[in-house]
């Protein structure tokens, strides 16, 4: 039976809008409100993609967007230069780089075009002063090494979106002060491992997501996620850090906009 979730203000920190999954926006966006999303984020896979990402975003008030390159795009797109990309980003409706990272789960992309397009958005978070959307996935190693290098030349904002990594990148990037952003896995049966590092993420660096139309949460595990059904993942995490449903909503929001300094909180 699916469980009825009340709750206002709540937002989608990552969701893939101009996905064909999503033909009718303007129906998965009424959905999103009347579940109490207050504000999505339609995050960026290819800069040279990026004007469909832009049009939503302008589209809609309550929708922003990022700009960049996925690591699994990284050999299509594999010299965009920084000053490109610091160019796009100051577009007022655009909050963050990204997103990037690595991705060592398929071989869709070279590693060291990934880690070169990954140091190259870095630089253009620190040009930019927006914070970094961070895709990390069976790279733990790897990306946490980027991140204290690249730390160590000059600071910037990381967000470790999605995060289904082990607890070590979660202890490191605690250290460098990034931010963890949580999907739908968070109510997955098998994902005990996740829950237990939200347990120990402060309450202060806790974001929710889709990943829209990916990860859908139980109770629609399988089915086409939308930004509605964040507020799921939402009542999970409320659960984990025992806490009401909209406290962490509250939570997460004003997470959020501490971190997307750029974002109009209205």
């Amino acid at each position: 039976m699916t469980r009825t979730v009340n709750v206002t203000g709540v937002i989608d920190s990552h969701c893939h809008l101009d996905f064909p999954d999503f033909a009718d926006l303007d129906a998965v966006v009424a959905r999103a409100r009347e579940a109490g999303v207050r504000n999505m984020v339609t995050i960026s896979t290819r800069i040279r993609q990026f004007d469909r990402i832009r049009a939503i975003a302008e589209a809609y008030d309550e929708i922003f967007c990022t700009v960049g390159t996925h690591p699994n795009n990284a050999n299509e797109e594999p010299d965009i230069p920084v000053e490109e990309i610091v160019a796009l980003a100051a577009h007022p409706k655009v909050i963050a780089i990204g997103e990037a990272g690595l991705d060592y789960h398929y071989d869709y992309s070279t590693p060291e075009n990934q880690q070169r397009g990954f140091r190259t958005h870095i630089e253009a978070a620190r040009r930019t002063g927006l914070p970094l959307v961070i895709h990390s996935r069976a790279a733990e190693d790897d990306t946490a090494a980027i991140l204290e290098e690249e730390m160590g030349k000059g600071r910037f904002t990381p967000l470790l979106h999605c995060f289904s990594s082990d607890a070590r990148l979660a202890e490191r990037g605690m250290k460098l002060d990034c931010y963890f952003s949580f999907s739908g896995i968070l109510t997955f049966k098998s994902a005990q491992s996740i829950r237990d590092v939200a347990a120990a993420v402060p309450l202060d660096r806790l974001l929710v997501e889709t990943d829209a139309p990916y990860l859908a949460p139980v109770p629609f595990r399988g089915k086409v996620n939308e930004p509605s059904y964040v507020v799921h993942t939402l009542a999970s995490l409320a659960d984990i850090k025992g806490v009401s449903l909209q406290d962490m909503a509250d939570i997460t929001t004003d997470n959020f906009f501490r971190l997307f300094t750029r974002a109009n909180r209205q």
